[in-house]
């Protein structure tokens, strides 16, 4: 049985490894969504994640530098170009978060999406954001320099389902006072939804795969020890009429 030992502190290691690799993510979300702004606007972030009772203290991180704040939401009520960065957060229930990019601008137009990378069939919505949201009149928006929308004043552009033609480079313009003001240029891909996920999603995690190998394993060595016991026992002068008989010892 000392042999099973190594192979019981192997199967203990992954039941551990396992429970740490079933801990959530925590989750940072942008209040507003977008995750490109201007100079002087307010933003959010949310840490989303599990939260021992009675304690949501939260650890947040900018660019590696674990910050000041601990609460669910960190708020910033005039951005600066250096709060741009990675922002990660960590709640007491929940593993560490990926991170979420923070972009500063500074202009007077920022054309806004959601998303710069959208698979076919999914919505895009583009917003033309002005500093200190000044007003802007004759709002246009430009997809590889071609007018795709056109209103008197500032609204969204949406596209309910992209297309593979839908990508390409977009910018928005408009009037502020008597002037012209452009945005820069935002690449937006359109693509086919991925097959590697799908694919992907046919084999278990590592740590589930290691775990029925260690159990394999273990099943594979009781029963060596199993049919080698009995083998011994049919070889022994105890072994009678396919029964283990007993004699008492002097």
């Amino acid at each position: 049985m000392w042999q099973l030992l190594p192979l019981a502190a192997l199967l203990l290691l992954v039941s551990a490894d396992t429970q740490t690799a079933d801990l959530s993510k925590a989750v940072v979300l942008l209040d507003p969504q977008w995750n490109h702004v201007l100079t002087n606007d307010r933003v959010t972030l949310k840490c989303q994640g599990d939260y021992p009772v009675e304690d949501n203290s939260t650890k947040w991180w900018h660019n590696g530098t674990l910050i000041s704040s601990q609460t669910p939401s960190y708020f910033i009520a005039d951005v600066k170009v250096q709060d741009s960065g990675e922002y990660k957060c960590q709640t007491g229930l929940s593993a560490l978060s990926d991170p979420v990019k923070l972009e500063v601008h500074v202009g007077w137009l920022l054309l806004q999406v959601a998303q710069r990378v959208v698979n076919v069939g999914k919505p895009i919505r583009l917003k033309c954001h002005s500093w200190k949201k000044t007003p802007v009149a004759k709002v246009q928006y430009f997809r590889n320099g071609r007018g795709k929308k056109y209103s008197h004043g500032n609204s969204d552009f949406h596209i309910p389902e992209a297309k593979l033609e839908h990508s390409g480079s977009y910018f928005c313009r408009g009037i502020i006072g008597s002037k012209n003001e452009s945005s820069e240029s935002v690449q937006i891909t359109v693509q086919a939804p991925e097959t590697l996920q799908t694919v992907s999603s046919f084999f278990l995690p590592w740590h589930q795969i290691t775990f029925c190998l260690v159990m394999g394993v273990l099943f594979a060595v009781d029963t060596g020890l199993y049919f080698s016991v009995r083998r011994h026992l049919q070889s022994s002068e105890e072994w009678r009429d396919g029964k283990v008989t007993w004699s008492k010892g002097p």
